[in-house]
């Protein structure tokens, strides 16, 4: 019986879900239309201007023929045509266009820029084309055709040219739009325009252009024979078929699949948002096609959200329900349930202290993950620190070997210095005590040198001059460098660059490339490092190379990766490359390994150059 109940309400609960999703799913859609039509008014704007700006190039040119007196003389009285044919050829070179030719008033071709061609217009009969009519008749002619010649497509422009005795004939010049067209391949959404005919003369659609957006009857077709105007194309219909009308012009249609399938960087088929404009000056239509993909997706994501949150409010409201009706039965059956009250406390009671128990359980465990996170993360710390001491301590160990030296010679210099006192040769002793001096200066600058290589750096970014950052690395590594015998190939270029970078920061790395390379030909009589440097795009590149046995498959695979080593267990944690890694990426740059073509492992540090004062 409950079950028979709750139909109705499931019932109503479907119904306001399945009208929610279809209220969001039209609300969606018409925003998203109204966005999308917002775009193609713009789009329009820009196609618009860009095919006045086209053909407005080429407007004003036939009629400037009437300023050459070598073309009116030829008009007037028959005079030098191959004086005429040289000047348009010329003339069509320096404009672009695709041919310029000039007419009697018969329409018979008397010059020609394409005269040296097979194919040439000298001499032809082109009466029959509109704009020979239209230019002299109104002074000047449009026209969009296919040249009954090469059958290669065209914008025509004439004009009529003048003299004394009134109209001498007509200047043509044809010019191609394919650039334009090219240029439309790129935009976000397909666009066409159609002539005074309804034919497709332009479109970022290939297989859209010489399409008919409506149907053409026989005569129509008859007379496009005559004039020849499309070369008797077959000009099939391109399929438009209109689905609703907004507001501005604009209206949703439905372009199907016919033949082939057209190649194009966005979607030719389907929904479609038709916007259109009539080019001023032109009989021409500019028609903007805005795919309704993105809407509808969107639209459909709306519905789903409103869907899904009428059901959880039908849910809702259905628990609710369901809880009144509970809490309404458990007050009726009270009576019948005191004496079962006991028992359902107990087992209450007992399911209580089981919760708690799991409860605890659960709790415990958490404080052991808790714990145990806590254990890794401070051992991670203490490995990252040991192998921060490691690199101070190999640079401290060669340090302390170099100091052994003077300070030895100090203690030798300072005994001889009060012996010559006591016997009073001053100038001795002033000598030792000069010795004395350079020794400690010397050591000083050692333990500079260490010191602040040691110091904290303060991780700001600063112009720092490379070759002075690598002389202080080679410096701290100098007596390592001695006991291996090494040599270090450098050049340093006229032009020192500078990187933007930490110094301090910069000088751990280096030590820690170039001590790599010294471990990488560890048992070389000779071992050599080669220091390269190179320029380019605002960055430069440091090149650290050794003539070691270079990187195996499975080091190049793992080489910045934390805690990975080749070398022998206690000679270092696998951290100097990924701490080193991590300092350039700080800095902007990169960090690379790899094996040199003749040999060894090379390691490029990349840089941002400092901005040039």
């Amino acid at each position: 019986m409950p079950r028979f109940r709750s139909l109705p309400l499931l019932f109503v609960c479907l119904l306001l879900v399945g009208l929610s999703g279809f209220s969001a799913y039209r609300i969606g859609q018409r925003l998203g239309i109204a966005d999308l039509q917002a775009t193609g008014l713009h789009r329009l704007d820009l196609y618009a201007t860009s095919l006045e700006r086209e053909i407005g190039k080429y407007a004003f040119l036939p009629g400037t023929l009437s300023l050459a007196p070598e073309v009116i003389d030829l008009l007037a009285s028959g005079g030098d045509g191959a004086r005429v044919n040289a000047y348009l050829e010329k003339l069509n070179e320096r404009a672009g266009t695709l041919s310029i030719y000039v007419m009697d008033t018969q329409g018979k071709v008397l010059a020609t820029s394409n005269w040296r061609r097979p194919d040439s217009f000298l001499g032809e009969d082109l009466s029959f084309r509109p704009y020979f009519r239209e230019a002299l008749e109104n002074g000047n002619g449009r026209f969009f055709g296919i040249g009954t010649t090469r059958g290669e497509p065209g914008y025509y422009l004439a004009s009529a040219l003048t003299g004394d005795n009134g109209t001498l004939g007509v200047a043509v010049i044809k010019v191609s739009l394919e650039q334009l067209e090219k240029s439309w391949t790129t935009v976000e959404a397909p666009v066409l325009v159609a002539d005074e005919n309804g034919v497709v003369i332009l479109s970022a659609v290939s297989g859209w252009k010489f399409t008919t957006l409506r149907p053409l009857d026989e005569a129509t077709r008859a007379a496009f024979d005559h004039t020849q105007q499309y070369n008797r194309r077959a000009l099939q219909p391109l399929g438009i078929k209109p689905l609703a009308d907004y507001d501005h012009g604009a209206r949703v249609v439905r372009i199907a699949a016919s033949g082939p399938e057209t190649v194009s960087v966005y979607p030719v088929t389907g929904r479609f948002l038709e916007q259109s404009r009539t080019l001023p000056g032109t009989p021409w239509t500019l028609t903007v096609l805005s795919h309704l993909e993105q809407v509808d997706s969107l639209a459909q994501s709306r519905a789903a959200l409103a869907a899904i949150a009428a059901a959880c409010l039908c849910l809702l409201g259905i628990i609710l329900n369901e809880r009144r009706r509970h809490l309404r039965d458990r007050l009726a059956a009270r009576e019948a349930l005191q004496q079962a009250h006991d028992e359902l406390e107990r087992k209450v009671e007992e399911r209580t202290a089981d919760l708690s128990a799991a409860n605890r359980q659960l709790q415990d465990e958490i404080g052991e993950r808790i714990r145990a996170e806590r254990t890794l993360r401070a051992a991670q710390d203490e490995l990252v620190q040991a192998g921060k001491l490691a690199v101070i301590g190999q640079l401290s160990t060669g340090i302390a070997h170099e100091l052994n030296q003077p300070l030895a010679a100090l203690r030798t210099l300072s005994a001889n210095a009060e012996r010559f006192l006591e016997r009073g040769d001053v100038d001795t002793t002033r000598t030792n005590l000069g010795r004395i001096a350079d020794l400690v200066d010397r050591m000083g600058r050692i333990t500079g040198q260490l010191r602040n290589f040691a110091r904290k750096s303060s991780g700001q970014s600063a112009p720092v001059a490379l070759c002075h950052a690598v002389d202080n690395a080679l410096a701290l590594l100098d007596a390592r460098l001695r006991r291996a015998s090494a040599e270090v190939a450098r050049s340093c270029p006229v032009d020192e660059p500078v990187a933007l970078c930490d110094a301090n920061r910069l000088e751990q790395v280096l030590v820690n490339l170039i001590g790599n390379a010294l471990d990488a030909m560890a048992g070389q009589p000779r071992p050599c490092i080669d220091l390269a440097w190179e320029c380019a795009d605002g960055r430069v590149r440091l090149h650290v190379r050794d003539h070691g046995p270079g990187l195996s498959a499975e080091a190049q695979a793992h080489l910045f990766e934390p805690f990975f080593t080749t070398k022998p267990a206690g000679d270092g944690l696998g951290l100097g490359l990924t701490i080193s890694a991590g300092i350039v990426r700080d800095f902007g740059g990169s960090l690379h390994g790899a094996n040199h073509p003749d040999g060894g492992a090379v390691f490029t540090l990349e840089l941002p150059l400092a901005p040039t004062p």
